[in-house]
């Protein structure tokens, strides 16, 4: 594969040939159960063929294809573990790398948007791309005043073939549904497409990754590099080495497993307090393991092209809820979820069920410390897409309001890497830290009252309350 394929009939015909597929996998198997083969081992094989045909397409064709792939590969853990391993081997491969652009073409956008000696800004630059993913490549580089840093370039086509594959994809999307128990397809296609503008600006994205890298610039558990240089299609950051998540997935010790498990609940709660940024594309493709001196490990953290934009941090309703959850309070939570949009005007529902609703969801924010597993994300996936449960139809009639969509799939992403890590996380601890409303406005009172006071200069109170406002 020499380049991202720029004609949409060709891409075109590649995204419809997958329902196709599918449906000659059905007509295979149907002769497979009348030669006597079981309804469940005939299935799987189904599911395991129509899983690699899917995520190498997907792979191939790299833009919105690869962008769905990737939104898809942290579901896996909900997948049946007897059929996991072709998705988990198809779906790690999109985390990490795509088939490479020629370096003619490379050395083009170069031209075209640093300029004819583009090469000057460079004491080394490598053609070949350390990472190759859904709209631009990487190449490690040397900047002319001798930082190592990351070259992303995007590949030229890269608008027309996202949002061509994604309205192409949302069109089968229901053929898509079986692949991922409990997971609706196509609203998430519908907010990949929704948000192809701002993963197209690298501009945008430079303001994101900037914001993070002042904010986390002496943070001992998070890493973000700085932002050397951006334009058009071309973006220059620092270079950070690490342990790509997917590694620490596939072979990482318990160490490794549970420090990236509480950093990355930490880095997604805390992001938004500390930003006004929800960083939104959770996939581990997105995320290194760093080795420190003092913490043992950091946690590295690439890619801000989508950001949710929070200035006050995440919405407190979502930790009042959450709390009052865990105190049993059904009528305040049902009250709340009514006044937020999450249940209609035209339903009614009983307090107590929506209670029951919520309760598995937040199980790992009972305990002080809670493990991901495969094994409980499948009997979430199965609770939720099992039509003769409560939870399904439940699941049915509550609604989620705009303004929440992005902040939801992120934090069932988030939960969909700590699962494949099998991380322990005091998930609790980082509520407590970061999140508005998890604790009662009483209790954190208290809490301040009884930390410590630094010693403060005359005047120094009034310009941390100026800068505070600020």
């Amino acid at each position: 594969m020499s380049d991202l394929p720029r004609k949409a009939v060709t891409r075109t015909a590649k995204l419809a040939a997958l329902p196709l597929g599918f449906a000659g996998r059905a007509t295979w198997g149907l002769g497979k159960r009348i030669g006597g083969k079981s309804a469940e081992i005939v299935g799987r094989e189904l599911q395991q063929r129509t899983a690699e045909q899917l995520f190498k397409v997907l792979g191939e064709l790299k833009g919105g294809a690869m962008k769905f792939g990737q939104a898809l590969s942290v579901f896996e853990s909900a997948l049946p573990e007897e059929i996991a391993g072709p998705y988990r081997a198809a779906l790690t491969k999109l985390q990490d790398a795509a088939p490479p652009m020629p370096t003619q073409t490379v050395h083009s956008v170069l031209e075209e948007r640093l300029g004819a000696d583009w090469a000057e800004l460079f004491v080394e630059f490598d053609d070949k791309p350390s990472a190759a993913a859904s709209i631009g490549q990487v190449h490690r580089a040397v900047w002319h005043d001798g930082r190592e840093v990351a070259v992303k370039v995007q590949y030229p086509g890269a608008g027309e073939a996202l949002l061509s594959d994604l309205t192409q994809l949302s069109r089968f999307a229901r053929l898509l549904g079986p692949l991922i128990p409990g997971m609706d397809i196509k609203p998430l296609i519908t907010e990949l497409r929704d948000r192809v503008s701002e993963e197209l600006d690298y501009g945008l994205e430079a303001q994101a990754q900037a914001a993070h890298a002042e904010e986390f610039a002496d943070d001992p558990d998070v890493r973000v590099p700085a932002v050397v240089h951006h334009c058009e299609q071309v973006l220059v950051t620092e270079w950070i080495d690490g342990v790509p998540l997917s590694e620490v997935i596939n072979e990482g010790t318990p160490e490794q497993r549970d420090r990236a498990g509480q950093l990355l609940a930490r880095f997604l709660f805390s992001g938004p307090a500390r930003t006004g940024l929800l960083h939104a594309d959770p996939h581990p493709g997105n995320f290194r393991l760093l080795p420190d001196e003092e913490s043992g490990w950091r946690l590295g953290v690439l890619d801000f092209g989508t950001v949710d934009r929070l200035p006050g941090g995440l919405p407190q309703p979502i930790g009042d809820s959450l709390r009052m959850t865990l105190d049993g309070d059904a009528e305040s939570v049902y009250e709340l979820l009514c006044a937020e949009g999450f249940v209609k005007e035209s339903i009614d529902l009983e307090p107590d069920a929506v209670l029951d609703y919520l309760l598995p969801i937040i199980e790992p924010a009972e305990a002080d410390e809670f493990t991901f597993t495969r094994g409980w994300m499948r009997s979430q996936a199965a609770r939720i897409a099992d039509p003769r449960s409560p939870a399904h139809q439940l699941g049915r009639q509550l609604n989620l309001p705009p303004s929440y969509l992005l902040i939801h799939r992120v934090t069932l992403s988030t939960i969909g890497v700590l699962c494949q890590l099998g991380a322990t996380v005091r998930l609790r601890d980082e509520l407590e830290e970061w999140l508005p409303g998890f604790v009662p406005e009483d209790e954190l009172g208290d809490k301040l009252e009884d930390e410590p006071e630094g010693e403060l200069e005359d005047g120094e109170l009034g310009e941390e309350m100026s800068a505070a406002e600020a």
